[in-house]
C-alpha cells in the first residue's frame, strides 16, 4: 500500500475543531487549481465552522494553493483507495471536495465520504470515459457551457445526481465587475501583453516543450512586429524549456520590446489581466472566463488539447470575434480531429499531441503560421468585440453554488446549498 504519510505541510492529526474538506484537482493544467481556489475561498467565507483543508496528491496545485492554507498533503494515488480510505479515517474527513480528478471522487465515496465533483468540461466527453467519471458521486457540477450536443446530453443522463452551476471562477466574475458590453473598436493601439500557457503537463505527453517551442517564439516575434512595448510571459512553463534562446532574442531589457517571465501567483495572475491591453493565451476554460470577467481582449493561441479547440470555439461565438490562432493543417486539422467523437479522449490527443511534437522538431513552418496567425488575431481583437460575453453566458457564481454543496454535505442539517 502508498505510504500514505508521506505528507507535507503541518504535522499529523486532525485539528480537534471545524471540518475537515478533503481538496484533489487533475494533474493537467491550472483550471483545477483555479476552481479549488475560488470554491475554498467561498467555503471560508460562507462555512458557520472552521474549515481544515487537507490535499490528496495534486502535486501541480500546491504551490498555488499555499495561500488558500492547505493544512497536509498527501502522496497518495488518487485511485488507491485503501490508502485514501486510511487517511479519510485519520483526518476525520466530512466531505470531498474534486475538480476534474474522478479516480479521487470515486476513492472518497468508496470509502464513505461524500463528495462534490466539478465537471468544468461537461461537453467533452463522450461514452469512451464514461469508466473514468464518478457518475454516483454525492453531488455531480456540471459547469454551464455555451453548447452542449445530443451524445453530451444522453452521457450525463446517467449521473445520480446533476447539478448544473454557473462558471467556477475567483472575484470579479460572470455580470459582476464586467463591461456589459466593449464592442467598439480599442482607441489606442495596444502595447502591453500577457501571455500566459497552461495545461503543458499532461500525464500522457512525454515532452512538456514541444508546445512552447513552437509557440511561445512564434508568439513573441508577432508582438515584437506589432509594436508592443511590454509582455509578460506566465504559465506552468516547464523548467526544461530552452530559455536560453528565447531570452537571447527576446531580452527584458530590449530595446524595442521588454519582456518578462515567470509564473504568476493566481491575485497577481488576475492583476496581471486586469492591467493588460491583451491576454494571449492557450485557450483554458478558466483563463478565458477569468478575462471575460474583465472584459480584457484575448487572442487565443493554437489549441494543445481537444477541450482547448472547443473552447476556442465557444469563446469566438460567445465575445462576436473569431480571435482564434488556428495550426497548419500538416500539424493537425481541428476538422479532422472533431470528425468522429467516438473515440475516448486520450486517443484523440495522441493525434493531437503527435503532431505538435513533430512540429516541434522542425519548427520554422510551424512557426512563420502561428506568428502569422497570431498578427491577424491581434488586428482582429483590436478592431473590439464583446469580451465579457463568454462570462455572461455562463455566469459567474458556481464557486458560491459548489461551496452550497459541499457545506450541505458536511453539515447536513445545516440546508447549506445556494442558489
Amino acid at each position: 500500500m502508498t505510504d500514505v504519510f508521506t505528507a507535507e505541510n503541518s504535522p499529523g492529526g486532525p485539528s480537534n475543531s471545524g471540518l475537515t474538506i478533503a481538496v484533489a484537482g487533475a494533474e493537467f493544467g491550472w483550471g483545477s487549481t483555479g476552481k479549488l481556489c475560488a470554491v475554498m475561498a467561498e467555503l471560508r467565507r460562507s462555512a458557520p465552522v472552521p474549515l481544515r483543508f487537507i490535499g490528496l496528491a495534486s502535486r501541480l496545485s500546491r504551490t498555488l494553493l499555499a495561500a488558500h492554507g492547505v493544512d497536509q498533503w498527501y502522496d497518495v494515488a488518487t485511485d488507491d483507495r485503501e490508502a485514501v480510505a486510511e487517511v479519510a479515517r485519520h483526518e476525520n474527513v466530512a466531505a470531498g471536495l474534486v475538480v476534474l480528478e474522478g479516480p479521487a471522487a470515486s476513492s472518497l465515496e468508496a470509502v464513505g465520504v461524500p463528495t462534490v465533483f466539478v465537471d468544468s468540461l461537461p461537453f467533452l466527453w463522450t461514452r469512451s470515459d464514461l469508466p473514468s467519471l464518478p457518475l454516483d458521486a454525492s453531488v455531480y457540477c456540471a459547469q454551464r457551457c455555451i453548447e452542449l450536443e445530443p451524445h453530451s446530453r444522453d452521457l450525463l443522463a446517467a449521473v445520480s445526481n446533476l447539478q448544473w452551476v454557473e462558471a467556477v471562477v475567483l472575484e470579479n466574475t460572470g455580470t459582476q465587475g464586467a463591461e456589459t458590453s466593449n464592442s467598439s473598436p480599442t482607441a489606442a493601439p495596444f502595447q502591453r501583453a500577457l501571455v500566459s500557457f497552461g495545461g503543458l503537463r499532461s500525464p500522457t505527453l512525454t515532452d512538456w516543450t514541444s508546445y512552447p517551442r513552437v509557440v511561445l517564439p512564434a508568439t513573441l516575434n508577432a508582438l515584437e512586429r506589432a509594436g508592443f512595448s511590454a509582455v509578460h510571459v506566465a504559465g506552468n512553463l516547464p523548467r526544461e524549456f530552452p530559455w536560453e534562446s528565447v531570452r537571447a532574442s527576446h531580452p527584458m531589457d530590449g530595446a524595442s520590446m521588454k519582456v518578462t517571465y515567470g509564473p504568476l501567483p493566481h491575485a497577481e495572475f488576475l492583476r496581471h489581466v486586469s492591467e493588460a491591453d491583451v491576454l494571449l493565451a492557450s485557450p483554458g476554460l478558466t483563463t478565458l472566463l477569468e478575462a471575460g470577467a474583465r472584459s480584457t481582449p484575448v487572442v487565443c493561441l493554437p489549441p494543445q488539447n481537444l477541450s482547448q479547440i472547443f473552447n476556442g470555439r465557444f469563446h469566438s461565438r460567445a465575445v462576436g470575434a473569431d480571435t482564434r490562432v488556428r495550426w497548419p493543417d500538416d500539424v493537425f486539422s481541428e476538422e479532422t480531429v472533431l470528425r468522429d467523437r467516438t473515440a475516448s479522449e486520450e486517443a484523440v490527443l495522441r493525434l493531437i499531441y503527435g503532431g505538435i511534437s513533430a512540429a516541434a522538431k522542425s519548427p520554422d513552418r510551424a512557426e512563420t503560421a502561428v506568428g502569422a496567425g497570431v498578427l491577424a488575431a491581434l488586428e482582429r481583437a483590436q478592431a473590439g468585440a464583446d469580451w465579457s460575453g463568454l462570462a455572461r453566458g455562463v455566469g459567474g457564481g458556481g464557486a458560491r453554488q459548489v461551496a452550497g454543496h459541499v457545506l450541505a454535505l458536511a453539515l447536513p442539517t445545516s440546508g447549506a446549498v445556494s442558489g
